[in-house]
């Protein structure tokens, strides 16, 4: 195999029909030991980068306009556009190099918007007001922190929750981690008021009561373990509500308060197994639950703007539904007609207050947005996504549901996406993909460029939820943590065995894959499971417990001890130090592909340099793509087709020869 990069083969001047037929990594992509990559598989894989659909981000307060996010032709990133009504042309609002990260009108009368974005994926993230007409920015937030906002209910306040990050401390690290309130006047940015600081990271979820006199927070933990706490508007003094003394620690998330300041909605999974939806009294502090008749998460919910009604969305099994309650007897209403598909970013309308608009993706679609009239049950689609000519998005796969027994007798399961049987005949392939997170969950979601393996190169491609997944329940979600680590690997090790007793697929062609949490499985695959694989890929993982927590961003490092152990502690130590990949690397016996942002604040870059010097120690071909202009993932259309390219040649250099 030729090991010349195309940048290296266009320095020393190979001009001709080779420099040609290659493509260049732009000025941001630094490759190593990576082979040229051939226009060839560019033009290949051309239809299958260009999916555009688009997600619903909020309503306009007035005029039933909607704000979405899209990607036009030829752009690099998503904007936000103005949406006047169902199928109508967007009006292009945003135009920066970087994404937005939030994007929010000013609620009474929507004049200007107020948004936050980062640098590089840096995760630095800033808060600006952005004037509708002349797109200027004002800063709101404090520089070289990491600010998320939220709107008071008039209109003329925006909370700023800001943690600062390590590359302002001394040393370069935190030893006390805070979170700062500032209520900010985003049209006088010099009038502020400083509500105090909170203990430690995890602060979110900032709602503020319709009177203005409180906001409720939530301090995440783990989702097993958080507090709900309320928060006086004025003087920052703050009273735990939840749990309530003595109680058992529990899972609490995204609270919204009634009409009359006095009941706190919620999501708990306080009673069982399963996030739940809830009312809190919170004169009472009476807890009651609504949807404990439904056996999965509730995982996202949005009360009406006249308090009436609230709409949930349930994570059934890694499928969506939408379920209606109503506000004041809790009980469930008739089913709406939501098509089939992943849900997110519901809002109700303010102008007509019976419409409900959310984003939704399907194996067969990248993305629209809809409204639904619950009084009328009509749903209407807003926005047509665009594919290829060529591409039929009606042909792409659905998955099929695998449940399995793991080692120890526990069930777990995966999604599983095969090839045309027609179009490949005999057994196929295998892509293993694991889900980040840890505490993340694969689900039926549209596919993207992975659909370019299953129809294209006739890969098959599994998504296992080892245990540590979201979805599954607390004690499924709690089997992976601290000295149980190891046991979420072995799960992975139970899918690569029973891919031999599908009759579609074949044992001895699998790779790996993953990021982030993802990232760390498919090496220790590599490491534990390496006569059974073809190669892996790491995609920003985690090489080292060890090292990982003491250079991950210091807001993050508490909240990622509750998990994966306290490596002060000297016999987690000598655990994470036993598993670590990089200190097994020795094992790694098969190719591996690693891709890393030169700016991740989470799993940073050194995680994944140290895994490349210690397999390459092996005499293993291992590949490295690093982005300058990268953190956490690749965000940039250019930098995610030449990964795309390069995953397409791994691929079929592991897996088809």
């Amino acid at each position: 195999m030729l090991r010349i990069s195309a940048i290296a083969a266009l320095a020393m001047g190979l001009s001709g029909a080779f420099a040609q037929d290659i493509v260049a990594p732009n000025a941001n992509l630094k490759t190593d030991g990576m082979p040229a990559i051939s226009k060839a598989i560019a033009d290949k894989v051309s239809l299958y980068t260009e999916f555009r659909g688009y997600s619903f981000v909020q309503w306009h307060p007035k005029d039933g306009s909607m704000l979405v996010r899209h990607r036009e032709a030829g752009a690099n990133i998503a904007q936000i556009y103005l949406l006047h009504k169902p199928g109508g042309v967007i009006e292009k609002i945003s135009d920066f190099p970087e994404p937005i990260a939030q994007a929010s009108y000013e609620p009474k009368e929507g004049k200007f918007l107020v948004i936050s974005k980062d640098t590089g994926g840096n995760e630095a993230t800033q808060v600006y007001r952005m004037d509708l007409t002349t797109r200027e920015t004002v800063l709101l937030s404090q520089a070289d922190e990491r600010s998320t906002f939220n709107w008071n209910h008039k209109g003329d306040r925006v909370l700023i929750s800001a943690v600062p990050l390590d590359k302002t401390a001394t040393g370069g690290k935190r030893d006390n981690v805070e979170t700062h309130l500032t209520l900010v006047d985003p049209l006088k940015p010099t009038t502020r008021l400083a509500l105090g600081s909170l203990p430690g990271g995890g602060w979110g979820d900032y709602a503020f009561s319709h009177n203005e006199a409180t906001i409720a927070a939530v301090q995440y933990r783990t989702p097993n373990d958080a507090d709900i706490y309320l928060i006086n508007a004025k003087t920052g003094k703050r009273d735990k509500i939840l749990p309530r003394a003595g109680a058992i620690a529990a899972g609490y998330s995204n609270p919204e308060w009634s009409k009359d300041n006095r009941r706190l909605f919620l999501t708990t999974n306080q009673g069982g197994e399963f996030s739940e939806l809830a009312v809190l009294d919170t004169k009472t502090a009476k807890l009651t639950v609504l949807s404990n008749h439904i056996p999965w998460d509730i995982q996202s919910f949005s009360l009406s703007e006249d308090g009436k009604r609230i709409l949930a969305i349930v994570n059934a099994n890694g499928k969506d539904e939408a379920r209606i309650f109503d506000a004041t007897t809790g009980k469930e209403l008739p089913r709406p007609d939501v098509p089939a598909g992943a849900v997110g970013g519901g809002e109700w309308s303010k102008t007509a207050k019976s419409q409900f608009a959310y984003s939704l993706n399907s194996p067969q679609s990248p993305g629209d947005v809809y409204s639904l009239d619950v009084a009328t049950g009509k749903t209407q689609r807003w926005t047509a996504a665009w594919a290829p000519a060529g591409i039929d998005l009606n042909s792409f796969a659905s998955p099929e549901l695998v449940q399995i027994k793991s080692f120890d007798g526990l069930p777990i399961s995966a999604w599983l996406f095969l090839p045309d049987a027609k179009k490949f005949p005999g057994k196929r392939p295998v892509l293993v993909n694991f889900h980040g997170g840890p505490e993340g969950q694969s689900t039926v979601r549209f596919m993207g460029r992975t659909n370019y393996y299953l129809n294209e190169m006739g890969i098959a491609v599994l998504l296992p939820n080892v245990r540590g997944s979201s979805g599954y329940g607390k004690r499924f979600l709690d089997l992976d943590n601290g000295f149980n680590r190891k046991d979420s690997v072995k799960d992975g090790g139970a899918f690569l065995t029973w891919v031999g007793s599908h009759p579609s697929l074949d044992a001895e062609r699998i790779a790996v894959t993953g990021g982030s949490y993802g990232g760390y499985m498919s090496l220790a695959t590599a490491v534990d499971y390496s006569p059974l694989i073809r190669g892996s890929i790491d995609i920003v993982g985690i090489s080292n417990f060890v090292t990982f927590l003491n250079n991950t961003e210091s807001y993050r490092r508490d909240l990622r001890r509750v998990e994966y152990g306290d490596e002060r502690d000297p016999k987690m130590r000598e655990f994470h130090e036993k598993i670590a990949p990089l200190n097994n690397a020795a094992a790694i016996q098969k190719p591996l592909f690693v891709v890393q942002g030169k700016n991740d604040p989470r799993v940073p870059y050194t995680e994944a340099e140290q895994m490349v010097a210690a397999v390459r120690k092996n005499g293993v071909p291992v590949w490295y793509l690093l982005a300058d202009n990268e953190g956490h993932g690749f965000r940039r259309k250019a930098n995610t087709d030449y990964e795309f390219y390069a995953t397409v040649k791994f691929l079929e250099t592991t897996l088809l020869q």
